[in-house]
């Protein structure tokens, strides 16, 4: 979900000398004389082959149907593809020279020697690491103690080698930490294959398991492995296998296989080591099947059955289960129950109660505490519960907004446990909280090079008042000393607003760059994410999609109305289900928006979720609904980017993809692209930027990934007026 453009060559003489002078204004003068001289090329354009679609009694026209290709192997499609390509090199090449400054920038704020905080799992601490100027992580262990000689499991840059996309799943070492099992995607599809390793020898087993999701379990007898194929032509998990090392994949055996393609699958193992669960869950139904660790060849059964609206998660300590459940309580709440008895539900005992002004989101146990993450009026919280003594208190912590998760505890005998933390202006923490107290243990914070001081920025949670009187948070950073509440500075709002998904204030560093030319930069909480409890996604959904777009732009014309912003400077970018948020807003308000970023967008809503054959459609019923019904066909067809495309001025766009992306095909992009050039009535740029290798999340590796925002962020900064951006502070 990365996005990239390109900006204006004489702008990096303002953007990046650093300080605002009278020195200026003659460099300004020959830029914009340079501008009016240069020529921008003409854009591709596509040929119009009539598709007619007919349903429910309403006929659609697709000129541009004609550019999916499944395979990807078709010489007119991948040759327009490659013309968009150079067309949109060919328009923005006098911006290399800054899209080069913002890249150093950016990657100059990354930690060179970066590495994950150790985690000790039986007599090994596991930690990755990167070596300065590669593009992949470096998976190692000590054993016994931090101090014992490292032992490389796994070198990520040496597999890749030879590769432009690569992409390793969480390598997992056998029970007897002898052998280890990991998953590589070369193409970014996400159509996995597992190989395995012997760690006393280095040497590979001849094992290679194809066609897999990156997840896998160990059994206990380190000879079985439990994973998870892929339908060829959905690409859903949707059979979970059972391997024994030194056998051919031909003799894997099935040992569970979900029919229902509403369904995702996935699997785990508890972290006692005793079970293996699989994980079933659509958007409106969750739960597990559990196997015995210690008898790989039986059979999984449910621990609750599935039932209709019915979600619940479950963790074993000892010989019960806690179980994090909306069975009457829309905003979830705590359940235990023994082992013996999951089953049946007027067993289970309320642990935490449902309260409508919070939502329960994840929670971890320990022998003698639970470890809950919270959230209430849009912020999430630490509570930590004792279970023998009855203590119940939450962890502060210092910034006004924030993201808090839990991170790795494997040990149920903890007594701390370890979160993730960050905002907008503090760098990735990881603490350790000690259960009995609650006091923090800093382990690690990311270095930030380059001279970044937090105290130079402002974070501020505000709220702004949709059209129907609905209050949308909006999470806001700025620097102080290029600020001023006057509405002159240029504003980027991001947003999503799908899923439930709650896209928390953690540290972009990344977007210093743009903070430091004075923008502010803006999360708006909309509906359709979960940032004020369960309410908030399901007025955001189905038939209440739309106040995920109203919500968007009502916080934009707010924002500007508050100062925060300039109405004539005001960028915004979204991906995947956030680029659908910037198709739709581009169609209702274009007149907000300099420049629009769309990422990966899915913007053919209503041909794509007519079409079962296409990866994930089935599973999305719940989300969007299914244009089979009438009403949902036309409510759907109401918002549609693609088919709401009209003959009316737009903002200049950026449209990135990948050609071999499974989550949103190529071909969608594609066409909104060639449909906007045909109908659009102003001379705005329009650039499609397509990555030939890679998929959904853009590019692979540590660096490249940052190519693609420093095109995006010049982008920005090309279309604002010459003279108008100082340039980063040194």
């Amino acid at each position: 979900m990365k996005a990239a453009v390109i900006a204006l060559m004489s702008v990096l003489a303002l953007t990046a000398c650093g300080k605002p002078d009278s020195a200026n204004t003659e460099n300004t003068a020959t830029v914009e004389l340079s501008s009016a001289m240069r020529v921008e090329p003409s854009p591709p354009v596509a040929k119009k082959v009539p598709h007619k679609m007919s349903i429910h009694g309403h006929e659609r026209i697709d000129n541009y149907y004609w550019m999916r290709d499944d395979l990807r192997k078709d010489p007119e499609i991948i040759g327009h593809l490659e013309d968009e390509n150079a067309y949109a090199d060919s328009v923005m090449k006098h911006t290399e020279a800054l899209q080069d400054t913002l890249f150093q920038e950016i990657t100059g704020r990354l930690e060179q020697d970066k590495s994950t905080v150790p985690v000790k799992v039986r007599n090994y601490w596991y930690y990755s690491r990167y070596v300065p100027g590669l593009e992949y992580p470096v998976y190692a262990r000590r054993k016994g103690d931090l101090e014992a000689a490292e032992e490389v499991l796994l070198d990520v840059n040496a597999l890749a080698e030879g590769n432009d996309y690569f992409h390793v799943g969480e390598p997992v070492v056998s029970p007897n930490d002898r052998l280890l099992a990991y998953a590589e995607d070369s193409v970014g599809r996400r159509i996995y294959g597992i190989r395995f390793k012997d760690l006393k020898t280095g040497k590979l087993l001849q094992d290679r398991l194809e066609n897999a999701e990156p997840q896998l379990v160990w059994a206990n007898d380190n000879q079985t492995v439990f994973y998870i194929n892929k339908d060829p032509q959905t690409l859903l998990g949707y059979q979970v296998m059972r391997h024994k090392l030194g056998t051919p994949q031909s003799e894997d055996v099935l040992v569970y296989e979900e029919d229902d393609t509403a369904f995702y699958t996935r699997i785990s193992k508890s972290r006692d080591g005793e079970l293996v669960y699989i994980h079933h869950y659509s958007t409106l139904v969750k739960g597990v099947s559990v196997l015995d660790a210690d008898a790989p060849e039986g059979e999984f059964q449910p621990l609750h059955p599935l039932e209709e609206k019915h979600e619940y998660f479950a963790r074993k300590l000892h010989g019960d289960f806690y179980i994090l459940t909306n069975w009457e309580a829309e905003n979830f709440r705590l359940m235990k129950v023994a082992a013996s008895d999951a089953g049946d539900k007027s067993k289970w005992r309320e642990v935490i109660a449902h309260r409508e002004d919070v939502l329960l989101e994840d929670f971890t146990t320990f022998d003698r505490h639970l470890a809950i993450v919270e959230r209430a009026k849009g912020q999430t919280a630490l509570r930590i519960i004792g279970l023998e003594n009855g203590d119940d208190f939450k962890v502060g912590f210092n910034d006004p907004i924030y993201q808090l998760d839990l991170d790795e505890n494997p040990s149920p005998g903890a007594d701390r446990v370890r979160v993730s933390y960050s905002s907008l202006t503090t760098p990735k923490t990881i603490y350790d909280a000690e259960l009995k107290s609650g006091d923090l243990q800093l382990l690690k914070r990311d270095k930030v090079p380059g001279g970044f001081d937090a105290a130079h920025y402002r974070s501020e949670g505000v709220t702004i008042t949709a059209r129907d009187g609905a209050e949308v948070p909006v999470s806001l950073v700025y620097r102080k000393d290029r600020f001023t509440k006057d509405g002159s500075n240029p504003l980027f709002q991001v947003g999503y607003g799908s899923y439930g998904y709650t896209v928390d204030p953690w540290f972009r560093p990344e977007v210093i760059s743009l903070l430091d030319r004075g923008f502010v930069f803006a999360i708006a909480h909309i509906r359709g994410g979960q940032k004020l409890g369960r309410d908030w996604y399901e007025d955001g959904k189905m038939f209440n999609k739309i106040h995920t777009f109203t919500d968007f732009i009502d916080v934009t014309k707010g924002l500007t109305g508050q100062k925060y912003g300039a109405a004539d400077k005001v960028f915004a970018a979204g991906g995947s289900a956030g680029g659908l948020l910037m198709g739709a807003v581009v169609n209702m308000a274009p007149d907000l928006y300099r420049g629009v970023t769309a990422m990966v967008p899915f913007v053919d809503v209503v041909t794509t979720m007519l079409d079962e054959s296409i990866p994930l459609t089935v599973n999305e019923y719940d989300e969007w609904g299914n244009p089979n019904n009438r009403d949902s066909y036309e409510y759907m067809l109401s918002y549609s980017p693609y088919d709401q495309v009209k003959a009316q001025d737009y903002p200049n766009m950026l449209v990135t993809t990948g050609l071999h992306d499974s989550q949103v095909q190529y071909f969608e992009p594609m066409k909104w692209v060639a449909k906007l050039r045909e109908l659009k009535t102003d001379n705005n740029r329009l650039i499609f930027d397509i990555n030939m290798d890679a998929g959904h999340g853009g590019a692979s590796g540590r660096y490249r990934r940052y190519k693609e925002i420093a095109l995006q962020y010049a982008f920005y900064l090309d279309l604002l007026d010459k003279g108008q951006m100082a340039g980063a502070v040194e």
